[in-house]
């Protein structure tokens, strides 16, 4: 199978919301995602100099890597998935891009 990731930025919806963002996000968004078929696993990470957006990494392993995020926006119409709510959906606008695995090393 093909292995992956979606790479994405993300902010909150604003700075006194940060706190409520981080929240809904790991311990909520992170298992809805994680429940996509072909997504294995994810990771956040914030930047050092505490300037920018957020970054997610959303590990695949599918055989259409491409259809992973079409399966996310079904859950997203769905209803089944949380509220958005703390998600900043301009600054920037959170488009996931795909990227497929061309070569590895290490565990």
């Amino acid at each position: 199978m093909p292995k992956g990731i979606i790479y994405l930025e993300t902010m909150p919806v604003s700075s006194d919301k940060e706190a409520d963002y981080h929240k809904w996000y790991n311990d909520t968004h992170l298992a809805e995602i994680c429940a996509v078929d072909g997504i294995v696993s994810a990771r956040r990470f914030a930047p050092t100099d505490g300037q920018g957006p957020f970054v997610s990494i959303y590990e695949l392993d599918c055989d259409d890597l491409d259809a992973v995020v079409q399966r996310m926006g079904e859950l997203g119409r769905s209803g089944k998935m949380s509220s958005l709510q703390f998600l900043s959906i301009d600054s920037p606008k959170p488009i996931p891009k795909v990227y497929r695995e061309i070569g590895s090393y290490g565990p």
